[in-house]
């Protein structure tokens, strides 16, 4: 039992590291683009690639984004820990992507990497909250106030699975806590939306933070 425990604490600590993976600080490198650091929010995530280094190279930050909160779930299953592990590894993913011990706990705001996780826990949340993100963004342009309002949504849906029987109960874990780490994430964004000050989507490269 102890060993069992030791492997599960191995595991999340996996999922930390491969959601700390700096995926816009090393695309940036590797292919001579702008570090998203110096750009718009100065994060590092797929929306501040976009500004710094155009729509291609960004949605290569977010499509691998995604893969840090997917492998480590898979990873879980392959080994068949319980639920609750699983939620929990999707979790220390997204506390990764969003406080990476690789650029010294800063990082991107853990949206891809939570979407990521929560294909791989529990796909249907994802095609029914993905409306809500996207129809969002597309009203409004403002890409922060898609992801508070779709991972949201994200947690409800989950209830909602859970409470009709379709998902098990330990995976809502994943759901609520992530949801919490991505308005964390967003404190600033939520700020600069009361005060009308928020950046709304933009494909224009090099804004420097602000």
């Amino acid at each position: 039992m102890d060993g069992e425990l030791l492997g599960y604490g191995l595991l999340l600590v996996v999922a930390y590291l491969i959601g700390s993976i700096p995926t816009g600080v090393l695309i940036a490198r590797l292919t001579g683009g702008i570090d998203p650091r110096q750009v718009g929010s100065g994060r590092t995530g797929g929306t501040n690639a976009l500004r710094a280094m155009g729509w291609k190279r960004g949605l290569t930050v977010a499509l691998f984004d995604g893969c840090k909160g997917a492998v480590p779930v898979l990873i879980a299953m392959y080994v068949q820990a319980p639920d609750v592990v699983l939620a929990l590894a999707g979790v220390f993913a997204v506390v990764g992507a969003w406080r990476s011990v690789f650029l010294g706990f800063h990082g991107g705001r853990g949206v891809a990497t939570g979407i990521g996780a929560m294909f791989a826990i529990a796909p249907l949340v994802v095609l029914l909250a993905a409306p809500v993100f996207l129809i969002v963004i597309g009203l409004s342009r403002y890409v922060s106030l898609g992801s508070l309002l779709g991972s949201a949504a994200a947690a409800l849906i989950m209830l909602g699975l859970v409470m009709a029987g379709i998902i098990a109960p330990a995976l809502l874990v994943f759901g609520v806590a992530a949801a919490v780490i991505v308005w964390l994430a967003h404190a600033d964004n939520i700020d600069r939306l009361i005060h009308g000050q928020e950046r709304k989507l933009s494909f224009t490269r090099g804004q420097r933070p602000s």
